[in-house]
């Protein structure tokens, strides 16, 4: 938790941006994992309550009365039965002085609170400013206040709340600036425990959880699952009980949660302990595309034209080793690129991982200059291209991967043929997939790298 008086200018800053109306930030309750008193533990509050209310007990509501200038924390307080399990939790009063809020009132009385401010509930409809929800009980709460059917309430969700909690979100202060650069330490202990056991025999599960533990152990726990694999092609593959295989390469992507805000990065290593030529080839590529950001991502420049540039020399590269053909400029705007990088450059990150992904990508990644495009393959799941500010957090993280069945798909059409050297891609089917990714802050000038330590990626680094 920041000091009292960060919730306290947020909060102000967040009610001169909307405007009028009442705000309502719904923080999050426990949730089952498999019978209703064995729940994922530990409960992760929703972050933009955190963002403004600073506070991790389940079961609260904040509510913000912009016209009448009044702060609310609806909950109640617990029961001697929950302090036998849980032991002793400060009141909701005590939680709400802690962040600077003068009233407080239990659950129940939240309706009939925001009701006589607003008179009924059309005008309570009208009058409230609720972010999209994203859990069940969440959606029955928004429902039984506001009449609001669970498959409405994401259109029903307010546009000048969302915008304002980005803008505000999306520029990082120092302090959470500082916050990230702890989690990416952590997040180095935990590639490099990864590197130092791949191995042949070693299986991906072994390592996978040994990932998850320094991440236990160092920080609240990871901020998203762990990707661990030899199948790197796979975007999301999750560590297997496969034991690691000579001649193969291990794909580790995972980060930590540190004093609620992330770290995400990828380490791509050769299971032998040293590249062959042709991974080399393509990992040299990786790489180069990966530090060339630092040299053209600064504020006032376009994510979307960072991913562009690289896709670019990534085009080019690949037409050097004979996996690409023809006019490097024509195919990118055609996607064949995609063929081997069929996500974007990278995202916002901050409490999320992905961050502020919830309220909405467009809102998030992308502004009045920027949109992705929705019908091309590839481009279409662009997380990022807006314009770069001073103190946004994005991630850094191209890859080439061979994707059996998607080389078969464009083959059996004849997609991009022009571009593409069919014959030499069937021959890296067993390849798998390289990704490297760091997280990025954008200064004042241009941007760097967060963490004090570098997690090993350097061609020369990596292999023994």
């Amino acid at each position: 938790m920041f000091s009292k008086e960060t919730y306290i200018r947020r909060r102000a800053e967040l009610k001169k941006m909307v405007g009028d109306g009442i705000i309502v930030l719904f923080g999050n309750n426990e949730a089952p994992y498999n019978y209703p008193a064995n729940c994922y533990a530990p409960m992760r509050q929703d972050s933009s309550f955190l963002y403004y209310f600073g506070q991790h007990r389940d079961g609260l509501v904040g509510v913000i009365d912009i016209d009448n200038n009044e702060e609310w924390i609806f909950g109640d307080d617990i029961d001697v039965e929950d302090i036998v399990w849980m032991g002793f939790t400060p009141s909701v009063k005590m939680l709400a002085f802690e962040v600077g809020i003068a009233h407080t009132a239990p659950m129940s009385a939240l309706g009939n609170v925001i009701c006589k401010k607003t008179g009924n509930r059309q005008s309570l409809r009208e009058n409230i400013h609720f972010l999209p929800p994203y859990r069940h009980d969440t959606k029955i709460q928004i429902m039984d206040l506001l009449g609001i059917h669970p498959s409405k309430q994401k259109e029903a969700a307010s546009l000048p709340l969302i915008k304002a909690v980005v803008k505000m979100r999306a520029t990082k202060e120092p302090q959470e600036i500082a916050a990230i650069e702890h989690a990416c330490d952590v997040g180095y202990e935990m590639h490099t425990t990864a590197q130092r056991l791949i191995r042949p025999g070693v299986t991906e599960r072994y390592i996978g959880g040994q990932v998850d533990g320094i991440a236990r152990m160092l920080a609240s726990g990871t901020s998203f699952a762990t990707i661990f694999t030899q199948h790197g092609e796979i975007m999301h593959g999750c560590p297997s009980e496969n034991p690691l295989e000579e001649g193969r390469l291990a794909l580790c992507d995972a980060g930590c949660e540190l004093d609620d805000y992330c770290s995400d990065h990828t380490r791509t290593m050769p299971v032998s302990g040293k590249f062959s030529q042709r991974q080399a080839e393509i990992y040299s590529i990786v790489e180069d595309c990966h530090d060339y950001v630092l040299d053209v991502a600064k504020p006032g420049v376009k994510y979307m034209d960072v991913y562009f540039a690289v896709c670019r020399m990534m085009t080019e590269r690949l037409k050097e080793v004979g996996l690409m053909k023809g006019d490097v400029d024509e195919a990118v705007h055609q996607g064949a690129h995609a063929m081997f990088l069929p996500h974007g450059l990278g995202h916002m990150m901050g409490m999320d991982v992905h961050d502020m992904e919830g309220l909405g990508q467009i809102y998030v990644g992308f502004d009045e200059e920027t949109r992705p495009n929705l019908e091309q393959f590839g481009t279409n799941c662009l997380r990022m291209g807006r314009k770069l500010e001073e103190g946004f957090v994005v991630t850094d993280e191209p890859g080439i991967y061979f994707i059996p069945a998607l080389i078969d798909e464009w083959k059996a059409s004849g997609h991009c043929k022009d571009f593409l050297n069919f014959d030499l891609l069937e021959t890296y089917k067993d390849f798998g997939g390289i990704r490297i990714e760091d997280d990025v802050l954008i200064t004042n000038d241009g941007c760097r790298f967060l963490g004090d330590k570098r997690i090993p990626y350097h061609l020369e680094d990596i292999n023994n």
